[in-house]
């Protein structure tokens, strides 16, 4: 929340594309005149202080799919345009209490097949999933690593897995510190990108550098295109 607060720590970074879950609305939005404004923004939310953020603060500009569904609250399709490579974003924030049973990653496992026909072509997939393999009820439709599975089935892959060479739910690098306590680490944040991408790195913040800005640390990968 408050990201009018944070954007310029993050913008150091110089992202062309952020996915802020639990971003407020982009009238609420008044950044400092030393915080560079972003050139697009798609916002999807019920409560104006609390909903799903994209940002561009390049050349890439963006427009909500058709196929949209709204049930799936903040899981949203967009078609990105402007760069090298038109693509689309499925932009995650997995949280849904009222959805019984599918209130984390039965949202994503529930947008995979909503969007099924996405998946074939350039695509992004990035934000809170709330999951880890680690909570994994077997006998559950639905788990992370099925979600995982799924992806991977259309060479779709995570990007810190990639690049650090690790395990689902043996991450090294965790994104998400319970009441921001350095002992309760987990890693909740994924980035995956289909094969139309090659990853050149990936980054996680650390819990000292972010502890007073948010429970998460930012997940920043950067891509050349394969």
């Amino acid at each position: 929340m408050a990201f009018r607060k944070k954007a310029e720590a993050i913008l150091k970074y110089k992202p062309d594309i952020l996915v802020i879950p639990e971003c407020e609305h982009p009238d609420r939005l008044k950044f400092p005149g030393s915080v560079k404004s972003p050139s697009d923004i798609l916002w999807i939310g019920n409560h104006p202080a609390k909903g799903l953020g994209i940002f561009s603060y390049g050349p890439y500009c963006f427009t909500l799919l058709d196929v949209h569904n709204p049930n799936l609250k903040t899981i949203v399709p967009i078609a990105v345009n402007g760069g090298t490579l038109d693509f689309t974003l499925l932009a995650i924030w997995a949280n849904h209490p009222a959805d019984k049973g599918f209130e984390y990653v039965g949202q994503t496992w529930k947008a995979l097949h909503h969007y099924k026909a996405l998946l074939s072509g350039p695509i992004i997939l990035a934000g809170d999933f709330n999951s880890n393999s680690i909570w994994d009820k077997p006998k559950r439709e639905g788990n992370h690593s099925t979600v995982v599975e799924i992806l991977k089935q259309k060479r779709i892959h995570s990007c810190y897995h990639q690049h650090f060479k690790q395990e689902q739910g043996r991450e090294k690098h965790p994104t998400w510190f319970l009441y921001r306590h350095a002992d309760k680490p987990y890693h909740l944040d994924y980035c995956f990108a289909s094969e139309h991408f090659k990853v050149r790195s990936a980054k996680v913040g650390s819990h000292a550098d972010w502890c007073t800005y948010s429970d998460h640390v930012p997940l920043m990968v950067t891509f050349a295109l394969a």
